[in-house]
Order: structure tokens, then sequence, then C-alpha cells
């Protein structure tokens, strides 16, 4: 098997990861992905919502303004949550992710202490898995290191 060999005198220095896409593609996907994910989630809880009837104007309206509330406040978080401290910035991603989930499944027709311990359960998973991250990639100020 052949494997690339550094030229010689050179050696493969990285100055860090690799940037795929330029600063043009980065900005449309800071809109792109909070606006497919919130589609995604729409027809998720519209889906939810009808429970295998028919599909109403109701039902859609419902949908699109579902979609529409996730999208802002996931545009608001990619946004203002780098700005805060690791803890907070965990927080709040635990907060948009335990709530989230916890909508979905009240629209299917669960009960609202079971959607409200499903929507912690998964809080505390997203915090402990956020907290984790920040921790070992950020300075107590929030700036990234390395």
């Amino acid at each position: 098997m052949a494997h690339a060999a550094p030229r010689s005198g050179r050696t493969a220095e990285r100055a860090g990861p690799a940037d795929l896409f330029g600063p043009r593609a980065h900005r449309a996907a800071k809109l792109a992905v909070p606006v497919l994910v919130g589609l995604v989630f729409g027809y998720w809880a519209a889906a939810n919502r009808r429970d295998a009837g028919p599909v109403t104007g109701w039902n859609l309206l419902f949908g699109f303004l579902t979609a529409l509330v996730f999208a802002l406040v996931f545009m608001a978080l990619l946004a203002l949550a780098p700005k805060l401290r690791r803890e907070m910035h965990a927080v709040a991603w635990a907060a948009f992710s335990g709530t989230a989930v916890a909508f979905l499944f009240n629209q299917a027709d669960g009960s609202v202490l079971r959607s409200t311990a499903l929507g912690l359960a998964v809080a505390a998973g997203v915090f402990a898995v956020m907290f984790y991250r920040f921790s070992t990639h950020e300075d107590a100020a929030g700036h990234r290191t390395g």
C-alpha cells in the first residue's frame, strides 16, 4: 500500500483543522441549518398532533408556526449562547433540547407529567454532555482553547 510521504526538507505542519468551506458557505449554513431543522421539527409536531388523521389547514398552520418559532429560537441560541459562560452555555442548550423534546412528546398525547419528566431527563443528559464539551474546549471566560 502506498502512502504519501512528506517532501524532503519540509514537515507536514497544520495550524488547525482544515476549513472545507469558505466564509460564504458558513454564512449560508447559519441560516439554512436552523430553517431546515425547524421544518423537520414543525412537520414532526404537526404529524404528532394530527395522529394519523387528515391533514387540515389548521394542522399545516400549526406545523409552519412551530417550525418558525423553533428556527428563530435556534438561530438566537446559535448567536447568543457562545457569548455566555460555559455553565450558562450548557444550561441554554439543555433547556432548548429538553423543551423541544417535551413539546413533541406532549403533541403525541403524552401527559404533562410524563412530558415534563422526559424533558427534564433529556435536559440533564444534554447539560452533562455540553458542560463536559465546553469545559474541555473553553477556558473559564468562555474563549475557545487550542
